[in-house]
């Protein structure tokens, strides 16, 4: 399937449970645990919203991983067979300017794949 042949991403209408654990993980390798522990409270409490995959690309500053990466086709996988995805977890650097993608990334790259317009589904603190 090409750029062209957009395909329309499935939601979880909420992040899976098992995807906080993965963000804590992540971002207790940037922040203190009590940043961390405010963090993932606020992320839990947030609304899901939506912004576009190559925006937040653009905004976290990370590479595209390629479609040879095992998570990325075990998601790419999910996206053909219409399996809902979880929600992206964000978090907003504002001192480096930037957004860390706390849980989702490996979802995020195997979505640009499909349609790099896709609307993400996402919690953003």
């Amino acid at each position: 399937m090409t750029k062209s042949n957009k395909k329309e991403i499935n939601w979880l209408s909420d992040v899976e449970a098992h995807d906080y654990p993965a963000a804590v993980s992540y971002l207790s390798i940037i922040y203190n645990p009590d940043k961390v522990e405010q963090l993932v409270v606020a992320l839990k409490a947030s609304a899901i919203v939506q912004f576009k995959a190559k925006d937040i690309f653009r905004a976290s500053k990370l590479s595209l991983l390629g479609v040879s990466n095992s998570h990325v086709q075990k998601d790419s996988k999910k996206i053909r067979k219409d399996i809902a995805l979880s929600p992206l977890l964000l978090v907003r650097d504002e001192l480096n300017g930037l957004v860390i993608i706390a849980d989702g990334y490996h979802r995020l790259c195997a979505i640009y794949e499909f349609d790099e317009d896709a609307m993400i589904f996402c919690k953003i603190v």
